[in-house]
């Protein structure tokens, strides 16, 4: 498993892992000290070279001149999960939804509790982009990047937001 850190982006420092497969983790780092990350039984190698292109491309999306990923993904997940994140990633720039509409979207129009809770379980934030789901009443809801950088994404994007 490699792994990178992408400090200074407006949403502080950004951990960033995968493996040959693909893109396995983008989360939110309190400090610059990958050791709260590195956990398990992976062999875990510090690779600025493996994940080039992720970093690339969250740069450009912290710069507004990228709208779309376009890299391979490999979340670790139920098939469930799976589901939701991928239709997570239908979600458009710059747009929001709720998690019923998720839900709906997948095909299981009464399951947005567990649309919620799958969407909190995604591991490649802001790639997978689970800052695009709020409330049904346009609200910010539940963030675990916290709501501030919810907030943050959703405003670089030129979403309309209801503040908290």
């Amino acid at each position: 498993m490699y792994y990178s850190i992408l400090s200074d982006t407006p949403v502080g420092a950004l951990f960033i892992a995968g493996d040959e497969t693909g893109l396995k983790s983008v989360l939110f780092s309190k400090s610059k000290d990958e050791s709260e990350f590195l956990t398990g039984p992976e062999q875990w190698e510090r690779s600025d070279y493996h994940l080039r292109e992720a970093s690339r491309q969250l740069t450009a999306y912290f710069q507004g001149t990228l709208r779309q990923f376009d890299l391979a993904l490999s979340p670790d997940g139920t098939d469930f999960q799976k589901r939701v994140w991928r239709a997570l990633c239908d979600v458009p720039y710059g747009e929001t939804a709720s998690y019923g509409e998720i839900a709906r979207a997948i095909g299981q129009p009464t399951a947005s509790r567990a649309v919620g809770m799958a969407n909190g379980r995604n591991p490649i934030s802001i790639i997978v982009p689970c800052h695009r789901i709020i409330g049904t009443n346009g609200r910010l809801v539940g963030y675990g990047g916290g709501l501030n950088n919810k907030e943050t994404l959703l405003m670089l994007e030129g979403a309309m937001v209801v503040a908290h």
